[in-house]
């Protein structure tokens, strides 16, 4: 009690007087218990001042949600012109669409569209699956929002592959093409493919019942969407539907991408009597199309398609596994990735329709290349105004040449791929030993097939010490290192050039793809239009190196090291670039419209005029701007408004002399010109 007295601010009793101190005998003891209160209040006072990581990481995790909120409901109480305000300020006065354009000078409607998607942009949805797939019945597995992928990635792989032997379904999987407008408009929430050029063409009163897009299984061989799905007869019957409906006016056909070689095989199909063909009879394409406006077409392959299938990278796939070394061979989270990309793609049969195709004669030799010359040196000019014809001017500053050697496709070494031929010293590979596994060791590497565990050591050294491979070469590099994938891809497609194109062997459907193999259709008054972007660096060729990994990983790798000395070069991280979309070079999108079909030749026999459309590439000038209005890129493109213009126009009538002929940016009646083509 004197010590809750004390506490009150009483004096404690006093007995005597002698003294002011109090005897420590007569003051009661504090308890154990009024002790530890006194120890632990500083303590706790000062824990409570202290600011905690838990504290912290929730006021910042508030404060994030709390933003994103706000932001969203400014974006959703925003006029929808808002950031076409803010861009005008920043750039002036943004163009109209093209649609509005040209509604204003009074073009209409008139002749049908048959939209011709190409490989990856449309929508893919499952029918029948395995049970780790459950819930997922016409679900998208590919577009849309990819969620799968993340959920489930090795049931995804699973069910986007095709069966190995024949390149169709497997056992107890059914995953089918989406259809209609909205099976290529966007391939992702907020990435179009289609939709702006729609958007327009319904600014000039094109509706559903007179568009069309021909959606195909673009996994597959080109012949086998019709064994499996019929989709050649139902485009057939498309067409003849829409012209019949619309007065007996005929369709403008646009094909994207590896669309234009689908169609293409179309052309030929159509007309071959059944049962190879659909017996459209000889004059089929005469009396139902207009004109084909192919975009960014890869006439005669591209050489991605080689790094693809070689060692399921190009140069963005190398640039990443340059930052995050091994991440991507790793067995991350169970998963090896690119092992599982390429068990994956190399069931898909349609990627071997981009394979280049002409060999030496069209992509040269160890020695030479049509684009021997080109000058990567560029000095980048931006301007978006509306009334600058090419917003972007890539301008050469320099006149150093290139040393690229365009024609050595795969080289192993940055100095294989710079030194002469004479100098290089080669060993055969094509009757090389291959061995039964990658590593001596138990590991079972059955159960990703990509048939580089059935080489051995022996076969990855051949394939290293023949040094270099021209797209003659390729062709055999292939073969070995994957004979099985190649064994169906030979059954679907041709790499050559004809000699007699009235051979009949050429009847067969797999040299119908190839423009080099075939003829194109007797319409003399049918347009054919390539379009497509330059200005953008592209890949061409590439510098290899055998991968350090063992058991299960892929042997080869692109070898980002090799540099060309300096940021102009041709050669950044183990790729050589020349002129293109980014994806497609000049090469392959403009050699055909150039040359081989220009005019009346062999390949050409109808004299079907041929038009080259170039659009040079501007970047956006600000983020407001998304993709841009006249980008060049490969499937940014589909956004241009010069494109969509020129689209707009035949569609509604006019001729390719209507749009002005040619428009050309890039060297490729040059490059056509140094091409040793029998005409």
């Amino acid at each position: 009690m004197s010590f809750l007295r004390r506490r009150k601010g009483s004096d404690p009793p006093k007995k005597s007087e002698p003294s002011d101190e109090i005897p420590t005998d007569k003051i009661e003891p504090e308890d154990d218990d009024d002790k530890e209160k006194k120890r632990r209040r500083p303590d706790e006072e000062k824990k409570k001042a202290k600011w905690s990581c838990v504290d912290t990481c929730c006021w910042f995790i508030g404060l994030i949600c709390s933003t994103w909120w706000l932001l969203l409901f400014i974006y959703n109480a925003m006029p929808a012109s808002f950031p076409q305000y803010v861009t005008e300020a920043i750039t002036g006065p943004m163009p109209d669409p093209p649609g509005v354009k040209l509604h204003k000078e009074g073009l209409s409607a008139k002749h049908p569209v048959v939209f011709v998607p190409g490989i990856v942009t449309g929508g893919l949805e499952l029918w029948e699956g395995h049970q780790c797939a459950d819930g997922l019945f016409r679900k998208r597995l590919w577009g849309g929002s990819f969620g799968e992928i993340y959920k489930r990635p090795l049931c995804w792989v699973e069910h986007l592959s095709l069966d190995n032997e024949t390149g169709l379904d497997p056992s107890g999987i059914r995953v089918r093409p989406v259809t209609g407008l909205v099976a290529a408009d966007y391939f992702a929430p907020g990435y179009f493919v289609w939709a702006v050029l729609i958007a327009n063409l319904a600014r000039i009163g094109y509706e559903e019942k007179t568009m069309y897009m021909a959606a195909y299984d673009w996994r597959l061989a080109f012949q086998n969407t019709e064994v499996r799905d019929q989709t050649l007869s139902r485009i057939k019957s498309n067409i003849e539907l829409m012209v019949t409906t619309n007065n007996g006016k005929k369709v403008v056909v646009i094909p994207h991408s590896m669309g234009v070689l689908y169609f293409l095989h179309f052309m030929k199909w159509v007309e071959a009597p059944a049962p190879m063909g659909g017996g459209g009879g000889p004059n089929w394409c005469a009396q139902h199309i207009k004109a084909i406006m192919n975009i960014g077409g890869p006439f005669l392959g591209v050489p991605k398609a080689i790094s693809g299938l070689f060692s399921s990278e190009a140069k963005d796939v190398a640039v990443a596994r340059a930052i995050a070394p091994g991440v991507l061979d790793n067995d991350l989270f169970g998963i090896q990735t690119l092992k599982h990309v390429m068990r994956m793609t190399r069931t898909w049969d349609s990627t071997m329709s981009m394979i280049p195709k002409g060999g030496d004669t069209i992509w040269g030799g160890l020695d030479w290349s049509p684009e021997e010359g080109y000058e990567c040196i560029y000095k980048k000019q931006k301007n978006n105004h509306s009334q600058v014809e090419a917003a972007t001017e890539m301008e050469k500053v320099g006149s150093r040449p290139s040393r690229a050697k365009y024609g050595r496709i795969i080289s192993f070494g940055k100095d294989v791929a710079e030194t002469h031929s004479s100098e290089i010293e080669r060993i055969e590979f094509r009757d090389a030993v291959k061995g039964n596994y990658m590593a001596h060791s138990n590991v079972s590497c059955g159960d990703v097939w990509t048939e580089y565990n059935e080489m051995g050591w022996g076969g990855i050294t051949a394939v290293a010490d023949y040094k270099v491979y021209t797209a003659g070469s390729v062709l055999d590099l292939l073969h070995f290192v994957a004979p099985r994938m190649m064994q169906r891809g030979d059954a679907h497609f041709s790499y050559g050039v004809a000699d007699n194109l009235d051979d009949p062997k050429y009847e067969h459907y797999k040299y119908w793809s190839n423009p080099l193999e075939t003829k194109l259709p007797n319409a003399p008054d049918m347009e054919i239009y390539s379009m497509y972007g330059v200005g953008i660096p592209t890949e061409r060729s590439y510098v290899y190196k055998v991968s350090s990994s063992t058991e299960c990983f892929i042997p080869f790798q692109i070898d980002t090291s090799a540099e060309g000395g300096n940021e102009d070069s041709c050669l950044q991280g183990g790729v050589y670039s020349v002129n293109g979309d980014e994806t497609v070079p000049v090469l392959s999108a403009g050699f055909m419209c150039a040359k081989g079909w220009r005019g009346k030749t062999r390949f050409n026999p109808s004299g079907i005029p041929t038009y080259i459309r170039e659009y040079d590439h501007a970047p956006p000038a600000n983020f407001l701007e998304g993709r841009g209005t006249q980008s060049g890129a490969h499937v940014d493109i589909m956004g241009n408004f010069a494109l969509i213009e020129d689209i707009l126009r035949v569609a509604a009538g006019a001729t390719g002399e209507d749009l002005g002929g040619d428009q050309v940016h890039s060297d490729i009646f040059k490059w056509s010109e140094k091409i040793n083509l029998k005409l």
